[in-house]
């Protein structure tokens, strides 16, 4: 059986691969609730695999409300800060994922007032590597991803936030109202009109719709 090796205080420890493995699907299978409840007691370890599994999510949140990709840092920073000291208040009313996207809204919001910032700068938005997506599946939606931006940066603020929500992070139009803090109907009405307007958007363009 092949080995690999691990670096402690105490020197080279060896470990099968088949160890290895079968600590990474141990992470895996453990849910961000569990982790929240080791993080209240103060565990590192869960704190950095929760982060791990939702930092690039939250940073492409964060982006698009701020606009800035230094400020996008300094917010996400501050979100995990809060996950950490407020973890055993969390109550499962809502998804984790939920929870912390909730955080990071306000957050955001409170950063964009400070900054008084203008429009989202979606240039930087773009600029974001996407490390899931191949040369090839970049190349494949490259024509469909701007002509989609085009679009958003058309929308209010307040249409762009919930399609940003509901179709990038495949948030419930539940959890979206839970996270803005409006009614599940004002959710419901603005991805409805926001829908049409990236219609007549795309049909001025003489494009037929894109499925968001």
């Amino acid at each position: 059986m092949s080995q690999s090796y691990t670096l402690t205080r105490g020197g080279l420890i060896r470990t099968s691969e088949r160890a290895a493995t079968g600590a990474k699907k141990t992470a895996k299978a453990t849910t961000d609730e569990t982790l929240l409840g080791l993080i209240a007691m103060q565990d590192q370890a869960a704190m950095r695999l929760l982060y791990a599994r939702h930092n690039v999510r939250v940073f492409r949140f964060v982006l698009r409300l701020v606009g800035n990709e230094a400020t996008a840092e300094e917010v996400v920073t501050e979100v995990f800060l809060d996950v950490w000291r407020n973890a055993a208040r969390f109550e499962g009313r809502a998804q984790v994922g939920t929870w912390i996207l909730g955080i990071a809204r306000f957050k955001a919001l409170s950063a964009r007032r400070r900054r008084t910032l203008g429009e989202i700068d979606d240039d930087a938005l773009e600029a974001i590597e996407d490390t899931a997506d191949t040369p090839e599946a970049v190349c494949a939606t490259t024509e469909r991803s701007a002509i989609l931006q085009d679009c958003l940066k058309q929308l209010s603020r307040a249409h762009r936030e919930v399609v940003d929500l509901v179709y990038y992070h495949e948030q419930t139009i539940d959890e979206v109202a839970r996270i803005i803090g409006i009614p599940e109907n004002t959710v419901k009405t603005r991805v409805f009109h926001a829908r049409k307007k990236i219609a007549e958007l795309l049909a001025a363009r003489g494009l037929d719709r894109l499925h968001l």
